[in-house]
């Protein structure tokens, strides 16, 4: 099996190498013959050569087995792939002082061609081998060890997934010495051990009875009981570590996400300045008092910070008991009521978002003192910190906003934050624009 592995992994190493260069020998014949018959081939030959060669060393994770993975993860292996080389291209074409002596064209069609072709063979191959697997070729064949909810729902995933060629040969409940001896004798592919992660002294029995297996053995950590988030696997300090739940905005995810809300947050202000302009004006009218509301928020790793919002409440209003929600009693005047109802009293946060104090895109921020009251009563609560607070979100364009219930508005934020990416992110700032500003829960 391992060397059937290497096999395949080398066949579609050779056929990348083929594909990037065919598609670059496509692309160039098109471009000579359509618009520059003076292209120099031996030159753009070379080109196609190091960028190949460089492509596949950029995405060695992409030829390891994806047996039960996922297709969106493969097509972002090829496409973080290709974007690579591209930019590695462009540098030493800039360092290189040679980038008019390629065709910008060509260089394009180049890039989009080849990551539509590998997307492409990559799919192929990924449904034709699904469908074999379901037929009974290439299979894995693996015991379970263990009796707890975690072994049963791997059985149960196991079962309706025959597409994974993951098949369970026997199900080990009863950690009898003897038992696990004759486990370890049988011809097996891999071996799962479903325990609880608490229990080292069983873990170090079932191993020690173990060792003399030649199968592949996994620990499937009891993970369904818990509420995770970006889970995974790290190092430090030379120890590998289990994440349990951490933020996203970590290394490039971090860049991005700044990078975004600097440069839209900058376009956004300067589009929007007149507006603003107006409505502080109809502030001042409206009702005695400052233009700017400040207000105590709780942020990203539950730092305190001074959010800022056109005012549509009397100055003094909240100077007794603070209560949460009801803020459709709070505004005294039409404009007021106008300006929550269409949410552009919030307008003012792009100027946390320049400070880095929140982000265009994020969980909305509540008050320290409903803070510390929503943690106790609602579970994972505490979890939407985990990233910046922001404008709008996922919640928001999904109509929870306002006096809403907030164990769904903490479930949609918590889906945001598994499953950020810088599309996620236009995606909402795009609907917000229909869903997020005038809303039945908006007042």
């Amino acid at each position: 099996m391992a060397a059937s592995l290497i096999i395949n992994s080398y066949l579609i190493r050779i056929f990348d190498f083929v594909t990037i260069n065919l598609v670059g020998f496509c692309t160039f014949f098109a471009i000579q013959y359509f618009k520059d018959p003076d292209l120099d081939l031996q030159r753009y030959a070379s080109l196609m050569l190091l960028a190949s060669l460089a492509y596949l060393f950029l995405t060695n994770r992409a030829y390891r087995s994806w047996r039960g993975g996922n297709l969106m993860a493969l097509f972002g292996q090829v496409a973080s792939g290709v974007l690579k080389t591209w930019i590695l291209i462009l540098i030493w074409l800039v360092f290189s002082k040679s980038t008019e002596m390629y065709s910008r064209l060509w260089l394009v069609s180049w890039a989009t061609m080849s990551l539509f072709v590998l997307c492409g063979s990559r799919l192929f191959g990924y449904v034709l081998i699904r469908r074999y697997r379901s037929k009974g070729v290439n299979l894995r064949h693996i015991a379970i060890v263990g009796s707890g909810g975690t072994a049963d729902e791997i059985a149960r995933r196991i079962s309706e997934s025959p597409w994974s060629g993951y098949r369970v040969q026997l199900q080990l409940r009863d950690l009898d010495a003897s038992k696990l001896d004759e486990l370890a004798k049988q011809p097996l592919n891999e071996i799962w051990l479903a325990l609880p992660m608490g229990d080292g002294s069983q873990m170090r029995m079932v191993m020690e009875h173990l060792q003399m297996s030649t199968a592949t053995i996994r620990f499937v950590p009891d993970w369904f009981s818990f509420r995770l988030i970006n889970h995974g696997v790290s190092e430090v300090l030379g120890m590998q570590m289990i994440d349990l739940y951490g933020t996203p905005m970590t290394g490039m995810n971090l860049f991005l996400k700044s990078m975004e809300d600097f440069c839209l947050s900058i376009l956004i202000l300067i589009f929007i300045s007149p507006l603003m302009l107006i409505l502080a004006i109809g502030v001042k009218l409206s009702s005695p008092g400052p233009v700017f509301y400040r207000q105590e928020r709780v942020g990203w790793n539950g730092e305190v910070f001074e959010i800022y919002k056109f005012r549509t409440m009397p100055v003094d209003l909240e100077e007794g008991k603070v209560v949460w929600g009801g803020s459709a009693n709070k505004s005294v005047t039409p404009f007021s009521k106008w300006l929550r109802s269409t949410s552009l009293d919030e307008l003012p946060q792009f100027f946390n978002v320049l400070q880095g104090k929140m982000s265009i895109v994020g969980p909305r921020p509540e008050r320290p003192v409903f803070v510390e009251q929503f943690k106790k009563e609602i579970p994972d609560y505490m979890k939407k910190h985990l990233v910046k607070a922001g404008i709008t979100g996922w919640a928001q364009i999904h109509g929870w906003r306002g006096d809403t219930d907030l164990n769904a508005r903490i479930e949609h934020d918590l889906y945001y934050i598994e499953n950020w990416s810088l599309w996620l992110d236009l995606k909402i700032i795009f609907f917000t624009i229909f869903r997020g500003f005038v809303n039945k829960n908006a007042y």
